[in-house]
This record gives structure tokens, sequence and C-alpha cells, in this order.
């Protein structure tokens, strides 16, 4: 395999995409992302990797003639991010349990943002 079509990480063309998505402002068609990605990617490879963040309610999709035209449900990477551990949590069995392990695995610094964050004091 030569450099050009080797494997890209897990959730690189997603990021890609969603990327474009977010620096557009407006919903885009496949082939607008395509327009858009900085990579030589075919709209099939776009289309589904945007029903692929459809499936996962990362973008929205709407009718756009023939086409579907899609706009992302969280405003960036942070609350991507944020979607991503709450999507977390609630697949755990027990939240308590879950939500206990995450902050006794945080660096004090972390936790001490949390507390800020939920009005505590240490």
């Amino acid at each position: 395999m030569t450099d050009s079509t080797a494997r890209r990480p897990a959730g690189e063309l997603e990021a890609q995409v969603l990327a474009a998505l977010w620096a557009a402002g407006a919903p885009l068609t496949p082939q607008q992302v395509q327009d858009a990605v900085d990579a030589e990617l075919a709209r099939t490879t776009v289309a589904t990797i945007l029903a692929r963040l459809h499936e996962k309610g990362t973008v929205a999709r709407t009718k756009a003639g023939r086409a579907f035209a899609y706009t992302p449900t969280v405003q960036d990477a942070d609350g991507l991010a944020a979607r991503r551990m709450r999507t977390e949590l609630d697949r755990g069995r027990d939240r308590s349990t879950v939500l206990a392990r995450f902050v006794s695995d945080l660096s004090d610094e972390d936790e001490r943002l949390l507390r800020d964050l939920l009005g505590e004091q240490p």
C-alpha cells in the first residue's frame, strides 16, 4: 500500500467532513462537502460518511433537490466531545458507577475544574 492509498485513522474522515460543515455555516450537499474537503475522496465516500454521521445524530439532513443537505447538530469539536461523553455515560449499566470511575480518573486540575463548573468547593 502506498502512502496515498494507506488507510486513514478511524474518525479522520468524519472529522474532515464535520470541519467542512462547521466552516460552511450552512447546509451542504455531499458534492459541496466533497469540494470543501481537502482530500481526494469519491462523492460516494463522502455520502457514506454523511449517512453514518446522520445515523449517529451528529448531523441533520434536509431534502435539497434530489440529494440531502447536511448540517451539524453540534456547533464545534468541543460539543462533539461532550456528546460522545454523554453517549458513553448512557451506555453504562450503572450511571453512578460510571460517573464515579470517570471522576476518579481525572487529574487534580480537571477535578478542580469540574467542581468549579458544578459550583462546589473542594
